[in-house]
């Protein structure tokens, strides 16, 4: 059985507030993201309960990070992207069984100290 080692953050804000996204949450350790476009289909019952208007145009960050850095992450983007802000974000977690094609930031430290030598 695998041990998950990483999670998939995914963070939906308004259009035009992906960089705010990648700003928090680089900020908080992450590597990087993938940005994708979505259209939002909230009704006017959502509207009320949030007491924010809701635009339909929206932008889906994918966040892939290490389990360690994964709540301090999902903070900075409460912080500087959640419902209270200009981005009006959302943001939530899934755990990831296997990753590939990544390369931890520690074993490629010691890959390179390894090269010099």
């Amino acid at each position: 059985m695998a041990t998950n080692t990483h999670e998939l953050i995914i963070c939906i804000v308004n259009n035009g507030f992906s960089d705010t996204v990648m700003e928090a949450a680089k900020d908080a350790g992450a590597r990087g993201g993938t940005v994708l476009n979505a259209r939002g289909t909230a009704n006017k019952e959502a509207e009320s309960f949030f007491h924010i208007a809701i635009q339909p145009e929206k932008e889906i960050v994918l966040i892939l990070v290490p389990l360690n850095v994964k709540d301090a992450v999902l903070h900075s983007l409460y912080e500087k992207a959640g419902l209270d802000t200009m981005g009006q974000g959302i943001a939530f977690s899934l755990p990831v069984d296997n990753v590939v094609g990544l390369t931890p930031w520690k074993a490629a430290e010691h890959k390179d100290a390894e090269e010099k030598k």
